[in-house]
């Protein structure tokens, strides 16, 4: 029974998070649209796209902004002024919008593929299909987030945050794990998964690349 009850204590905070309406959130993501497209599709390779991403992982990362313990400057005039349930309602909206494929360096595939399904084994690396998924489509609940897609800049960007030891606090462990993840990754290492990523369609699971 203790244990029983130390486990709901636990869950309660999960439990009582508010539950998005994508509805509502259409008319609150307006001022979003500047950064990261109408439909969460952004065009410029800095700002990640935003489409079709689990609501819950969304949702998550955004309240750490708003909180502080996420450093994204460039957010913070857009997210202060947000409640729960605004962020819920956002993040739910953005998550049935269809995600635009992206295309990989054909130059860097091999070694971006071997990285993303088998890791390193000689440094340690391990495969990122393990948490987001053969096609890098992440795990619903488990802040596992889709990274199909994704612009391989963005990418890269954070795999080097990652390594350089930047995380959202101790008690965010996808941070965390990222922090270990990363670590070892090599520049080219992190140029060519980040590549491979954003030529990840759902559908298949080699990355397209470009011609």
């Amino acid at each position: 029974m203790a244990r029983f009850l130390v486990l709901i204590l636990a869950l309660m905070p999960m439990l009582a998070l508010a539950v998005g309406d994508p509805e509502a959130g259409e008319q609150k993501a307006a001022s979003c649209a500047a950064c990261h497209g109408a439909d969460g599709n952004s065009v410029v390779a800095a700002w990640p796209k935003i489409a079709g991403q689990h609501a819950d992982y969304a949702a998550r990362q955004t309240r750490l902004v708003r909180d502080g313990r996420r450093d994204v400057p460039e957010m913070i005039p857009f997210v202060m002024n947000l409640s729960d349930q605004d962020i819920a309602d956002i993040a739910a909206f953005y998550e049935q919008q269809a995600l635009e494929p992206g295309v990989a360096d054909e130059d860097l595939v091999a070694l971006g593929r071997k990285i993303y399904h088998d890791g390193n084994r000689e440094t340690g690396v391990p495969a990122c299909a393990a948490c987001h998924g053969p096609a890098g489509e992440g795990i619903v609940g488990a802040h596992y987030p889709v990274v199909r897609a994704q612009h391989a800049d963005y990418s890269a960007d954070r795999l080097r945050r990652y390594r350089a030891g930047e995380h959202n606090g101790d008690d965010d462990m996808y941070s965390l794990i990222m922090v270990g993840v990363s670590a070892r990754l090599t520049d080219e290492e992190i140029e060519a998964v980040s590549s491979y990523m954003e030529g990840l369609h759902a559908a298949r699971f080699p990355a397209a690349g470009r011609n």
